[in-house]
């Protein structure tokens, strides 16, 4: 028992000097920052295409003797003047925007998502088209329900949208996905989880072990249905139930709205398909790699990625740090207890 109060004391205590350098260090960077216009973002675009020839070069200038390399070259000059020639006009290509969303619980990503949507809604045309590299779990319905809304701009703006699964869409994830005009999965991505999930712990009956009273006031029947530290009642439970259900209801429709040829019923009961299940259950278009993909449009079309990168303050950085780590163990936490079957 001694040891265990010891070591409390010396968590208190290196906590504590944690919270007081943190609060210096905000401190002295927002005297730095005082009177300072506040940066915006910028939006970063870079040309895939010259990505993809960079490597090919690369490649070949490493495995080809100088002989080899000039006559390729040389044949490469050749049919490129050939095919000028041969076109009176210059060939207009299509462009593909390309965007990137990894999300976290929070969908956090929505922030640059949104500013990259809004950039490139001013140039695209329905001749074009907007490829979503999708990563994401899941999280929460409202963080998920906005970001899909940005993805929605889209479609409404008539451009079409694919999105690119490599490794997981699901839940809020897939609510995502589905607004795509084309599905484009990995083989072995994890895909699905049309349901709605909560759960919390209740600590009342340990606290009433201990004598300890917890008081609850709400102006409203159904302000706290179910609670951490008070005491639950089965009316509570229903009234929770019955707003789960609704939101699956919700979300249901949504997929729907966007991909009426699935059987709903059948695919939205919460399970998790892998990609060569899914396309099967038509919950994706096509089994490919976003590399595959991307390598195949970039031949005839010219590829951007767009990035949006927000300039962040030193006191908002040491706050995402801080934050990035909780949510990192959070989502590792609740990896290990839904996906364990795929370990």
């Amino acid at each position: 028992m001694e040891f265990f109060t010891e070591y409390a004391s010396f968590l208190a205590k290196t906590v504590t000097l944690v919270i007081a350098i943190l609060v210096v260090l905000a401190s002295f960077a927002a005297l730095r920052s005082k009177g300072r216009r506040k940066s915006a973002g910028q939006l970063q675009v870079s040309k895939l295409n010259d990505f993809y020839k960079g490597l090919r070069e690369r490649l070949e200038q490493t495995l080809l003797d100088k002989d080899q390399l000039k006559a390729l070259r040389k044949g490469q000059a050749k049919t490129e003047k050939s095919e000028k020639k041969q076109k009176n006009k210059p060939e207009v290509k299509s462009r593909v925007f390309v965007l990137d969303f990894d999300g976290d619980i929070k969908a956090s990503a929505t922030e640059s998502l949104r500013h990259e949507i809004t950039a490139l809604l001013t140039l695209a045309t329905p001749k074009d088209e907007v490829v979503l590299r999708l990563e994401s779990g899941g999280g929460m319905v409202h963080s998920y329900g906005l970001a899909s809304s940005q993805l929605a701009r889209i479609r409404e703006a008539g451009v079409p949208l694919t999105v690119c699964i490599d490794k997981v869409a699901a839940s809020g994830g897939y609510m995502m996905a589905c607004i795509g005009e084309k599905i484009i999965s990995a083989p072995f991505a994890i895909l699905g989880s049309i349901g709605v999930v909560a759960q919390l712990p209740n600590v009342n009956r340990l606290l009433k072990k201990h004598d300890i009273d917890f008081e609850v006031l709400t102006a409203g029947e159904y302000k706290r249905t179910l609670t951490v530290f008070g005491e639950n009642t089965e009316k509570g439970r229903e009234k929770f139930q019955e707003d789960l259900d609704i939101t699956h209801q919700l979300f249901k429709n949504f997929v729907a709205r966007y991909r009426p040829q699935l059987a709903i019923d059948d695919v939205a009961t919460g399970e998790v398909w892998l990609g060569v299940a899914a396309l099967d259950k038509q919950l994706v278009d096509e089994l490919k790699t976003s590399d595959e993909y991307l390598a195949d449009r970039a031949k005839k079309a010219e590829v951007y990625h767009l990035h949006y990168a927000e300039r962040k303050s030193l006191q908002e950085r040491i706050g995402m740090a801080a934050s990035g780590s909780v949510d990192r163990v959070l989502l590792s936490w609740w990896s290990r207890l839904t996906q364990q079957r795929f370990w």
